[in-house]
C-alpha cells in the first residue's frame, strides 16, 4: 500500500496550537498531543521482550489512550485494544492471542487480569496511575519522529470484533488504511477543523477510531473525551465541550432518548453524528429533540468504503453501492439477487429471492485479515470476493438496505421473517429501550421468533400492553410477532454497547428474567412462562425427537430458572 501513514497525520499536527484533546479537567493543544505521543513512542522503543511490538491498551477513554495511539504510529508498533468489559477466560484468551509485549493499563485494569495467564509478565504492565510511570516517561519529551521503516503497510491496530454473534476475532488495520479512512471519513461526514468531536464510544472499537479519532487527526478537529458513555451525562458533556459531532451505536441513542425530555434540549451545539443501528424513528426523534442529524452508515473493523451517501436515499436505506463491485448475491449460486419488491409499508415481498449477502467483488485485496486466524480469513475471502457476512437487498432505485446479520432472517412456519424488522418495530414502543430478536427452535419443525426487550426499572410486562401495540403496527407481518418475549432491565452487551445475541439465543427461555409466551399461533396475547410450562415444552421436544435442536443451556437448565 502507498500513501500517508497515521504517523504522517500526527506529525503534521506539530506546531498546531489549537485545542486537540480535551477532558473536563484539562486541554492539550495538538502540538502538545504530538509531544506526549513522542514521549510514549520513545518508551515503546525501549520495551524489553521478543516478538512483535504489540502494546495492549486496557483503559477507558482517557488521554493516555490517545497518546499511546500516537506513540504506536510513531514507533511502528501495534495497539491491541483490550475490552474492559470482558472477564475471565474470554479476556484471557483475547489478550494471550495477540502476543502483547506490554500492557498499558491502570490499577483497575490490572485487577481485571489478576489470576489470568495473558502471556505478559507483571513487570511489563505500565500502570498510568502508578508512581513510577512518570519516571519511565522522563521529563523532557524527545523530538517527534517517525521510526525508520514505518510505511502505509505497517500494522497499527488489532481490533477485536464486537462478538455479538460469535467469538471475537482480531482484525488487522494498517497505518495506511486508517490514514485513508481518516481523510475519507472526514470528507464523508463533514468533520472540519472547526468541529469538536465528542468521543463517547470506546476507543478500543473501530467506531470511535475510524469515524472520530482518525478524521479529527486528519483535519485538526478537537477530540473531547469522556471515560465512558453515559446517557444522563451526554447532553451536559455536549454543552460543556461545545461538541458539534459525535459517533454512536443504536443502543446508545435509545438510552439518550430515554432520558426525560426538557424544553431546552434543543439548546446545544450539536450539528451531526455518524453511527450504525439507530432506527429511522430514533433518528427522527433525535433530530427533533436535539437538532442534530444522525448519519446512519455501514462499515466494520475489517472493511470500509462500500456505501455512497445520497440525499435521495429512503430513511431505511444505507445509501448507494459505492461502486459496481458492491453487490447483493445468493451465496449458493453467486448470482446477483433481483431487486426487492416492497409493499406500502416497506416490507420485502420476495425476500426468498431478493435478500442475499452483501459482497465486494473488488474488496479482497483491501481486506487486511485477522491476526493468526486463517480460518476466519478464508470465510471472509471466497471466490476472490470479500464477503461481509451481512444480509441486504437492493430496491428498484438501486439503494442498498441492511437486512441484518447472517442469522437475522428466521424461517417461521415455512416463511422467511426479518428479525431486524421486528426489532425496529419493538423499538418504537416508548417504554422499550432496546430489543434483540433471534431464532429459537420450534418443538415440531423449524424455528420460532423470540424477542428480548430492555425496559426501565419499575416497568413490568403488563405496562407495555404489548398485544395492543403489536396489533397497531401496520407493517408487522403475520409471522413477525415474537412467540416468546424476555423482559429485562439490563440485556447483556458488548463493550461497544451492542447486544450479545449469541448469549441470548443460547439461553432462550431459560433465564432469570421473566419470559412470556404467545398463546396460540394466530394471536398476540401473552402469558407468563412458568417452570411447568418449560418442562412441558421440553417434553414436547422429546416427543418429537427434536431435543438435539435445543441449545445446551436450555437442555441442561430445563425448569430451573425464571419465575415459577
Amino acid at each position: 500500500m502507498t500513501g500517508p501513514t497515521v504517523a504522517d497525520l500526527l506529525l503534521a499536527r506539530g506546531g498546531d496550537h489549537r485545542p486537540g484533546l480535551r477532558t473536563r479537567e484539562h486541554t492539550w493543544t495538538w502540538d502538545e498531543v504530538v509531544r506526549e505521543s513522542a514521549a510514549r513512542a520513545d518508551l515503546a522503543r525501549r520495551l524489553p521482550g521478543e516478538g512483535p511490538l504489540h502494546i495492549g491498551l486496557l483503559l477507558e477513554n482517557v488521554p493516555e489512550y490517545v497518546f499511546w495511539l500516537g506513540a504506536a504510529a510513531l514507533a511502528g508498533a501495534t495497539v491491541v485494544g483490550i475490552n474492559p468489559t470482558r472477564r475471565g477466560s474470554d479476556l484471557e484468551q483475547e489478550v494471550a492471542h495477540t502476543d502483547c509485549r506490554a500492557i498499558v493499563t491502570d490499577r483497575a485494569g490490572a485487577a481485571l487480569l489478576d489470576g489470568l495467564d495473558v502471556g505478559v509478565p507483571r513487570e511489563r504492565f505500565l500502570l498510568v496511575d502508578g508512581p513510577e510511570y512518570a519516571e519511565r516517561l522522563g521529563s523532557t519529551p524527545p523530538r517527534a519522529v517517525q521510526a525508520p521503516g514505518v510505511t502505509a503497510d505497517t500494522q497499527l491496530l488489532l481490533l477485536f470484533t464486537s462478538g455479538t454473534t460469535g467469538r471475537s476475532k482480531a482484525a488487522r488495520c494498517t497505518q495506511g488504511r486508517l490514514a485513508t479512512l481518516g481523510r475519507s471519513n472526514a470528507d464523508k461526514y463533514r468533520v472540519t477543523p472547526q468541529d469538536t468531536a465528542y468521543c463517547c464510544m470506546p476507543l478500543f472499537h473501530g467506531n470511535a477510531l475510524m469515524a472520530l479519532w482518525a478524521p479529527a487527526l486528519a483535519t485538526g478537529a478537537c477530540v473531547a473525551l469522556t471515560p465512558r458513555f453515559s446517557a444522563s451525562g451526554f447532553l451536559p458533556d455536549v454543552r460543556f465541550f461545545g461538541a458539534t459531532y459525535f459517533t454512536y451505536v443504536g443502543k446508545a441513542v435509545s438510552y439518550v432518548l430515554a432520558v426525560p425530555e426538557r424544553g431546552d434540549d434543543h439548546d446545544n451545539p450539536l450539528t451531526h453524528a455518524f453511527g450504525t443501528e439507530a432506527s429511522p424513528e430514533d433518528r427522527a426523534a433525535f433530530r427533533r429533540r436535539f437538532g442534530c442529524r444522525l448519519i446512519e452508515g455501514y462499515g466494520s473493523s475489517e472493511s470500509a468504503g462500500m456505501i455512497r451517501l445520497s440525499p435521495q436515499a429512503p430513511d431505511t436505506a444505507l445509501g448507494l453501492p459505492a461502486h459496481a463491485g458492491v453487490r447483493v448475491v445468493d451465496p449458493g449460486s453467486l448470482e446477483a439477487c433481483p431487486p426487492a419488491r416492497l409493499d406500502d409499508h416497506g416490507r420485502v415481498l420476495n425476500s426468498q429471492d431478493a435478500v442475499g449477502e452483501i459482497v465486494d467483488t473488488e474488496g479482497a485485496a483491501r481486506f487486511e485479515g485477522y491476526y493468526k486466524n486463517p480460518e476466519a480469513d478464508a470465510e471472509r475471502v471466497r471466490h476472490g470476493w470479500y464477503w461481509t457476512g451481512d444480509l441486504g437487498y437492493l430496491d428498484d432505485a438501486g439503494f442498498l438496505h441492511f437486512a441484518g446479520r447472517s442469522g437475522d432472517w428466521i424461517r417461521v412456519d415455512g416463511e422467511n421473517t426479518s428479525a431486524l424488522t421486528t426489532e425496529r418495530i419493538l423499538r418504537r414502543h416508548p417504554r422499550i429501550l432496546a430489543a434483540a430478536v433471534f431464532a429459537v427452535p420450534d418443538p415440531r419443525s423449524g424455528d420460532q421468533m423470540m424477542a428480548a426487550v430492555e425496559v426501565p426499572e419499575g416497568t413490568g410486562f403488563d405496562d407495555l400492553d404489548l398485544p395492543a401495540f403489536l396489533e397497531a403496527q401496520e407493517d408487522l407481518g403475520i409471522k413477525g410477532a415474537p412467540r416468546y418475549v424476555r423482559l429485562s432491565h439490563a440485556l447483556p452487551t458488548t463493550g461497544s454497547n451492542k447486544i450479545r445475541k449469541k448469549e441470548l439465543r443460547l439461553q432462550a427461555w431459560i433465564t432469570g428474567d421473566e419470559v412470556h409466551r404467545r398463546a396460540g399461533r394466530g394471536r398476540t396475547e401473552y402469558r407468563p412462562m412458568t417452570a411447568a410450562d418449560r418442562d412441558a415444552l421440553h417434553a414436547e421436544f422429546a416427543a418429537n425427537g427434536r431435543l438435539r435442536f435445543l441449545p445446551t443451556a436450555v437442555e441442561s437448565g430445563v425448569g430451573t430458572h425464571g419465575p415459577a
